[in-house]
């Protein structure tokens, strides 16, 4: 029989396990010391961009609630207005694997994964000359090979993967476990945090995922790039 003491044990330890929860038409709950910060693309001459740079570190305590409907004045946090404004967060993302919505692109010793419902449009996929999907067909030069891993790799949202053969594991880079604000974009989830829809269901745990927090997604709680048609901003 479970004594008061496990029970207490166990709260402990839930509470200090990183892990993110959508609350039902509200916001974010986040806890387990998750460090929140900023990050904005590093772009080419040319506009393209190729990495990201990591900013400010937001102080936050060991738990806290991130704003999802887009519309709080105390932004990123949430300050309540979800309730005022009648914010339906309803989650409408697919739970199924994300092995069942990609489409597969096959190169030499490399086969691109897409998964097109979790694109944020962030840009890496591609250049002036080419994009990812294209450089497959080029694939066995190593230098080519390369710049498609390195392409995808900084894909925030996971819509592209990759692998070294048909039918392998996904090759992931190793990411800490923060979570990081996009500029008047998405939340950037890395390190495997685990996400919980409002329901109560376990969404599938990945090293990378994008979360919506302009409350236009049709793809929560995931991003799908709703944000720029909506005119979201931080300010």
């Amino acid at each position: 029989m479970d004594t008061v003491s496990d029970f207490l044990k166990e709260k402990r330890m839930a509470e200090t396990t990183p892990k993110i929860t959508a609350m039902e038409n509200g916001p974010y709950q986040v806890v387990g010391d998750v460090p929140l910060v900023r990050k904005t693309p590093v772009k080419t001459g040319q506009g393209e961009p190729i990495s990201w740079q990591t900013g400010e570190t937001i102080e936050t305590e060991s738990a806290y609630y991130l704003c999802r409907c887009g519309a709080s004045n105390r932004k990123p946090f949430c300050d309540g207005t979800h309730r005022q404004i009648g914010f339906d967060g309803t989650e409408t993302a697919d739970a199924n694997d994300i092995s069942s919505r990609q489409t597969d692109y096959p190169g030499t010793d490399i086969v691109v994964k897409n998964d097109g419902s979790l694109c944020i449009h962030a840009g890496f996929c591609a250049n002036e000359i080419s994009n990812v999907w294209q450089m497959t067909q080029d694939s066995s030069d190593s230098d080519v090979r390369a710049q498609i891993m390195k392409m995808v790799d900084q894909c925030p949202s996971g819509s592209l993967a990759y692998a070294l053969e048909a039918g392998g594991n996904t090759v992931e880079i190793e990411l800490p476990k923060e979570i990081a604000l996009l500029p008047d974009s998405a939340m950037w989830v890395t390190g495997g945090i685990p996400v919980v829809r409002s329901d109560g269901a376990p969404c599938e745990v990945r090293n990378r995922v994008t979360l919506c927090r302009c409350g236009a997604s049709k793809n929560k709680p995931f991003c799908d790039g709703s944000h720029e048609e909506s005119g979201f901003t931080e300010g």
